[in-house]
């Protein structure tokens, strides 16, 4: 049975605001309050991640029906404008997508990143963080995309579902990669249950997966979706790499490698296909979508970098890059034996 998500504790007036909403209180905040607060902020980033979470799995003692609540939609549209107003004005107004395509192929020659610090240097502690953070979006990984399915036709629409169809196991339950993701937090000692961190992570964390369903329930926005996509398919593998080889470096258990492992080639061949079958196709019958596509990766880019910064930034003064620190944990448990795995 598919589990709801437990309601996280409220970070300002926007958030609480929401949370009464779902609850069914209906408190609502001043009109102008959206636009004061910081968009990138605690506040408003868990205010957002409320308001969509009804259009995932739920949220636990949030009726069904309050996931198109006019109430929880009022409350919603100023957050989204804020947001959105923020990204275009940071992300910066390129229209070349070939260019913004290019810069993705291309790693960065200083090797500063959290995977490369993870792989160099990483403790085990950071990387249970790490898993932290990323379990927000990767615990449903590929369900935002899903949205724009409807949105494409042709070639287009045909690859994304064939990246999709990939995202979701190729048909097998057990190869769903939202599942290897659990299997690889239940290795690492963390709970796996959908959404029990939303307490832990910080609003750069909340960002980049409030922006994948921004992008994701608006028409408008689908361009953007796709660049977003695109992105995380592009710039996925190299990283994957480093990460299968951080935990290898740790000596965690193969199951926790084998999410990123999977990646490093399924990945590999996504970023062809989203290259060229999906943005290629998406932009010769829609050339109008070009400037949104690389707005969807600039914004992408964008709100990763601010993530990286932050985790760096505190590993680097030795504390905790999450909310709430996680209790102490000991070393990766050591893999089964063979005998212990078949029984004898």
């Amino acid at each position: 049975m598919t589990r709801p998500a437990e309601l996280p504790e409220p970070r300002g007036p926007l958030s609480a605001a929401v949370r009464d909403t779902l609850l069914g209180g209906g408190r609502a905040p001043a009109p102008a309050r959206a636009a004061e607060a910081d968009p990138y902020g605690e506040d408003l980033q868990l205010a957002l991640c409320l308001a969509y979470e009804p259009h995932y799995r739920g949220l636990a003692g949030v009726p069904a029906e309050r996931e198109w609540d006019l109430g929880l939609l009022s409350l919603r549209q100023p957050l989204e404008q804020a947001f959105l107003a923020a990204l275009r004005k940071d992300a910066g107004g390129a229209v070349d997508v070939a260019e913004e395509l290019a810069g993705l192929l291309v790693e960065p020659v200083d090797g500063r990143g959290v995977s490369h610090h993870l792989l160099a240097a990483g403790t085990w502690e950071q990387m249970r963080e790490y898993l932290v953070h990323r379990s927000v979006y990767q615990l449903k990984e590929a369900d935002p995309q899903a949205w724009v399915i409807p949105r494409l036709e042709g070639q287009a629409k045909a690859s994304l579902v064939a990246v999709e169809f990939d995202e979701f196991g190729a048909g097998r339950g057990e190869q769903v990669h939202a599942r290897l993701f659990a299997e690889l937090m239940d290795g690492a000692g963390l709970d796996t249950t959908y959404g029990h961190y939303l307490d832990h992570v910080p609003a750069v964390t909340l960002a980049t997966v409030n922006v994948m369903s921004l992008f994701g329930l608006h028409r408008a926005l689908r361009g953007a979706a796709v660049g977003n996509f695109a992105t995380l398919e592009i710039t996925s593998s190299p990283g994957a790499r480093r990460m299968a080889r951080a935990l290898e470096r740790l000596g965690a258990q193969e199951r926790c490698v084998r999410f990123f492992t999977e990646h490093v080639e399924a990945d590999a061949v996504h970023e062809q296909v989203m290259r060229r079958d999906v943005i290629g196709d998406l932009v010769r019958r829609e050339p109008a979508l070009a400037a949104d596509v690389a707005f969807g990766i600039r914004a992408t880019c964008l709100l990763d970098e601010r993530w990286g910064e932050h985790v760096l930034t505190a590993w680097s003064s030795a504390r905790s890059s999450l909310l709430r620190p996680l209790p102490p944990a000991g070393a990766p448990a050591p893999a089964p034996s063979a005998a212990a795995s078949t029984g004898r």
